[in-house]
């Protein structure tokens, strides 16, 4: 297993390292130091596929040997990172001043219910993370290959993948890097689909949707920008609807906020710009948007879409993944949240595993069809949209149900 990475340049994502190789060869080592850690205390190195791919299809793990040369324990995390969706494995452990151990990410890892992590025919890159940095802390990165043999990867039945952000123009069947004007300079950006059968002079339904907040855990890999939605895709498998995932935004920085809210009335804000925009340019139909998100972005739902009567008057239907307003994170509290239902004038709410008891009263005050579903999946990821489960058919059905219906 290579890179085509020979020198520190060529490390595509570096945040709060400074690294450099040592040795040559096959026995070389990347040298990797924490520098100043920014305010959500993760420090990565990303080691990128290269142009060739990595041959994982009957592998069954990838593995390096990892030492702390710092003089404190630090934890450490080796990522696995694939490209379709909701996709990464780790390994991970604290290591002890001078402490040297091997990491081992599984291939064939899966969600409690069956359900794979990722596709090995489509790796992205290896990630090396220290999840709780400290200014200093210094490790060395030695023997990144694969390792076990594993039977051919089959692929799952029925199962989407989303497609990458590229920096191109729109078009059908694309997923573009997309700043609204006047945004061009700045680091605020959204990702925004054109379905397959998209056409200028069509009239399209929208689904606007949030990404949940930045958090890396053995068993959760979210990035906390717009990029990593899968929701939108997931319930119109790329037809029919044009998907626009939004940033949470820090306008006085010019950057995403990757952890909670930023501007929260900046975000608000930006959001009915983005839907009033994507509306005119492309062919959305104002009648029929639907808000979506998971986590972070399902607070949102309430949160920032129902923050005021504009942007609250903008929405059809909520589905809302595993969290909701209300519970208490980031300010949004039950007493908010209340007030803020009352502002919903769309027609219907999904939760997908969220339980109805805590948000009973709470959905009473939207005056909406209420539906509450359950995935199986069992973890706190997005995987569950991107397969043909019966609670994802369900989803698919609900929403085609309210983009019919009259405003």
């Amino acid at each position: 297993m290579r890179s085509d990475a020979r020198n520190v340049a060529e490390l595509t994502d570096l945040r709060a390292m400074r690294g450099r190789w040592l040795g040559e060869g096959d026995g070389r080592a990347l040298s990797l130091t924490v520098t100043a850690p920014g305010r959500t205390n993760y420090a990565w190195c990303t080691i990128p596929m290269p142009v060739v791919g990595w041959d994982l299809a009957a592998r069954e793990t990838v593995e390096a040997e990892i030492a702390n040369c710092g003089n404190r324990p630090t934890e450490v995390m080796l990522w696995v990172v694939g490209r379709r969706g909701w996709d990464a494995v780790a390994d991970h452990a604290t290591l002890a001043p001078g402490e040297s151990r091997g990491f081992s990410c599984r291939l064939r890892e899966t969600f409690p219910d069956g359900t794979p992590k990722v596709d090995p025919l489509q790796i992205k890159q290896v990630q090396v993370m220290v999840p709780k940095a400290l200014e200093g802390a210094a490790i060395e990165v030695r023997g990144l290959g694969v390792g076990g043999s594993a039977s051919p990867w089959q692929r799952p039945a029925a199962r989407v993948d989303v497609p990458d952000m590229d920096n191109g123009p729109p078009a059908p069947g694309r997923r573009v890097r997309y700043h609204l004007e006047g945004h061009e300079a700045s680091g605020i950006y959204a990702a925004l689909y054109l379905p397959e059968d998209w056409r200028a002079d069509g009239h399209f339904p929208v689904i606007v949707e949030y990404p949940g907040n930045i958090f890396y855990t053995p068993g959760c890999y979210s990035t906390g920008r717009p990029e990593q939605c899968v929701i939108g895709y997931g319930m119109t498998r790329g037809r029919g609807t044009i998907w626009i995932s939004l940033p949470f935004v820090d306008l006085a920085a010019g950057t995403i906020a990757e952890d909670g809210w930023g501007d929260a009335d900046a975000t608000a804000q930006y959001a009915v710009r983005a839907v009033e925009e994507i509306c005119q340019r492309f062919g959305g139909d104002r009648n029929n948007v639907v808000l979506a998100g998971f986590s972070r972005g399902a607070i949102a739902c309430g949160y920032i879409g129902l923050r005021n009567d504009r942007i609250a008057k903008l929405w059809k239907g909520f589905h809302a993944c595993q969290h909701y307003d209300g519970d208490g994170w980031r300010g949004a509290t039950m007493p908010g949240a209340m007030e803020r239902a009352r502002r919903f004038s769309g027609r219907a709410i999904i939760h997908t595993d969220n339980q109805p008891g805590p948000f009973r009263e709470l959905m009473a005050e939207t005056r909406a069809e209420v539906t509450f579903l359950r995935s199986g999946l069992g973890a706190h990821a997005c995987a569950m949209f991107l397969d043909d489960r019966p609670s994802t058919r369900e989803l698919r059905d609900w929403y085609a149900g309210l983009t019919r219906k009259s405003p």
